[in-house]
Formats: structure tokens, sequence, C-alpha cells
């Protein structure tokens, strides 16, 4: 069986328009848990109505991604977990070619679908590709690339492979796995989670691939907005926060170089030429955090997670 997690928060119909394409192309053997992250209204009551099927979980408190998601963990009962943002829509097929994939290589911890930017009539002209893949973070620019990105989708990618990272909008992992590498940290509560874990889940023993087979259409940034001082701050937060938990201290020092010498300098100009000053502000904050002796969970000790039970009610309430 295949749990499919998602995230809620503040976006149900985003998150219901997700849930009608599981019902067309889930397939039978799937149970479908959706974790709302303190939405202002609790959309229980219309889940219970519209979507019975559905395991609804509640947290009182916003516990980011990597939180709503460990929840949904722990609700679960699958073999294979099957991690799906709210703002994505599956497509015929997707998850039993990612099961197929596993099946053929027991040595493969986490994989992506190829993911393409959604559009009012997906199918009716040529996709677009938002990633196949990606390349390793850089260790002195914290940069990476992602495969793919904005071509038109032709068919060019079409094998199964190795890559850097799994994409946060669409990621499966065998339970199995998450015994030995443990769930994801919520220290970082939006954004570079996936890629952590990731490094997480490969220092475990396994590794990570793509397959741009089975695929996803993703809406991207629908809740957090595509320019916001939320995404400046937490997107630059957490890149420090990866390369501080995941680079030698060597590689961590010529970084730390490279960031006060051009990419601080760089990205305060930018910003005041813009005038942009709540995201230089939320881009100086998010510096400033990595450097004033925030604790950090150690990566040789990660989260756990207890057994999965047999759930007798569909709608649990979490109190945090």
């Amino acid at each position: 069986m295949v749990s499919i997690i998602t995230v809620n928060y503040n976006s149900l119909e985003v998150t219901c328009e997700m849930l009608e394409s599981i019902r067309k192309f889930g397939g039978q053997q799937v149970e479908v848990i959706v974790v709302d992250n303190a939405s202002v209204e609790d959309p229980s009551e219309f889940l219970r109505n519209h979507f019975p099927e559905v395991i609804y979980v509640r947290s009182e408190k916003n516990l980011g991604f990597a939180g709503g998601n460990n929840l949904g963990i722990k609700a679960s009962n699958g073999d294979f977990l099957f991690f799906l943002n709210n703002d994505a829509e599956l497509t015929e097929g997707a998850i039993e070619m990612l099961l197929k994939l596993f099946s053929t290589n027991s040595g493969i911890g986490i994989a992506s679908p190829k993911i393409c930017y959604h559009n009012a009539r997906p199918g009716s002209e040529p996709d677009v590709i938002q990633y196949v893949g990606t390349t390793h973070v850089h260790p002195l620019t914290a940069r990476n690339s992602t495969l793919g990105e904005r071509e038109l989708d032709k068919g060019q990618y079409h094998i199964p492979q190795p890559t850097a990272y799994a994409h946060g909008a669409a990621m499966m992992v065998p339970r199995e796995v998450l015994k030995k590498a443990g769930m994801m940290s919520e220290d970082f509560f939006l954004y570079y989670e996936e890629l952590d874990w990731c490094e997480q889940i490969r220092r475990a023993g396994y590794d990570v691939w793509v397959e741009p087979n089975a695929k996803i259409y993703h809406k991207e940034s629908y809740s957090v907005g595509k320019i916001s001082a939320l995404k400046t701050y937490y997107i630059n937060r957490n890149r420090l926060f990866f390369m501080r938990r995941n680079k030698t201290k060597a590689q961590w020092m010529a970084f730390c170089g490279f960031l006060f010498l051009f990419t601080i300098p760089k990205n305060t100009m930018l910003f005041l030429a813009k005038g942009e000053w709540k995201n230089l502000k939320a881009f100086l904050k998010a510096i400033r955090w990595n450097f004033t002796g925030q604790n950090i969970r150690p990566v040789s000790t990660p989260l756990t997670f207890p057994p999965p039970k047999n759930l007798k009610s569909e709608f649990i309430n979490l109190q945090s």
C-alpha cells in the first residue's frame, strides 16, 4: 500500500483539486492523509463531507513543511510513503511507475517523478518542465541547478537515473528506509528540508533517483507567493543552515568567505536598487540567524518515528 501524504495551509481549494486527481489516478491500494498545518479555518468538516476516504490530521500549530509531513508519517500505514504537495496534481500511472522503479533497485532510498508546471489545460500543449533531477549543491557557492527546468517536454527525458536531490513537491520513500534514515529535520520549517533529507538518506546507504516516466503537475509557490519576504528569509536562512549541517568544516569556512565577500554585498545592492526593503531586511535576518548560536540537531541522530498504527478514526486532532 502507498500512503499519499500532503500538507494543507490556508489553501483548501487547491488541496481539493489535488484530492480529485488522486481519486482519478491514485489507484486502489492507496491511503490519503491530509495534514492541516493550523489553517485559519479548520477544513475538517468540508473534507469529512466531500472526501470521507481521507485520513485527516489537524495540528493547532504551524509546524512547517517537514513538521506537517512528519505528522503524516506517524499517521500512515503504507509500505511506501508518497509526499505530494497540496498544490500538485497526480497523473495517470505516476504511482505505478515509481513503485516499478523501487522494485527494480533495492538501493534506491527516495525518488521523484518528472515535475511539470501546471497550466489551465494539462495535456493540451507541450508541458513545461520544472524538474527532472538536480546537480549537487556546490561546496563554495551553495548553489545548484535543476535539470530540464523551463524546457518543453518533448519526451527527451525518459531514462530513470540517479540524481543529487529529490523534489519536495513529489517524492516517494519506502518505509524501510525511514527506519535507518529517520524523518525530515523540522529545524528548517520551510525550504531545503528535502535536500537535507536526501543527504540524510544517502548517509544511511541509499541512492536518490528521478523517474521521468512518472509525472505530476505543480502549481509553483502557490501558498507562499513567488516573491515575498517570507520566502526570501527561509530560502537564505536554510541555504546556510544546509551547508552547516552537511558540509565539512573546511567547506563551511570556504563558503563563509564567499558569503561575506560576494553574496552579501551583491544581494544587498540588488535589494537596495529595487527598493525591496522588506526583502533586504529578511535577507540580513536570515544571515544573522546562522551566526547567533542557534542550536543544530546533529545529523548523526535523525528524528525517529513510531511504528504505524491501525487508526480507529479517520479524523485525528493533534495538539502541539
